[in-house]
């Protein structure tokens, strides 16, 4: 099943699928199961015609932007931060964490691997 431009897992849940597309998390896959009003432990495979015009119908009422203008707006608002020399822009430049968390330890996924050193000094016995 494609919604807003998305294939979305047919074998789940319709919470858990509906986080497929961009810009949509758990709370507002919730919202919409209930303005559609569709049970939210029903997989999507098993959902009739009548629940999949009314989910395509909540998720256009609730005007959620393309996944291509969304990513667009969010690239945009970083190169903001970035340009004005906001902390934050300097964060995202240096591909540190962001939001405050310790960098010591941890912050190995935003960080990447660690990199070698040139002419360090090995401990020998």
């Amino acid at each position: 099943m494609r919604i807003a431009n998305t294939t979305i897992p047919t074998d789940k849940r319709v919470v858990i699928s509906l986080t497929y597309v961009y810009g949509i998390g758990p709370t507002r896959a919730k919202y919409l199961c209930e303005k559609a009003k569709i049970k939210e432990n029903v997989r999507i495979k098993d959902l009739t015609i009548e629940q999949e015009q009314a989910l395509r119908k909540a998720l256009s009422d609730l005007k959620v932007p393309l996944e291509a203008d969304l990513r667009r707006e969010v690239s945009q608002n970083i190169k903001r931060l970035q340009d004005i020399g906001s902390y934050r822009g300097y964060r995202h430049r240096r591909k540190l964490p962001v939001r405050g968390q310790r960098t010591k330890t941890n912050a190995k996924t935003r960080k990447g691997r660690g990199r070698a050193i040139a002419n360090k000094k090995v401990a020998t016995k």
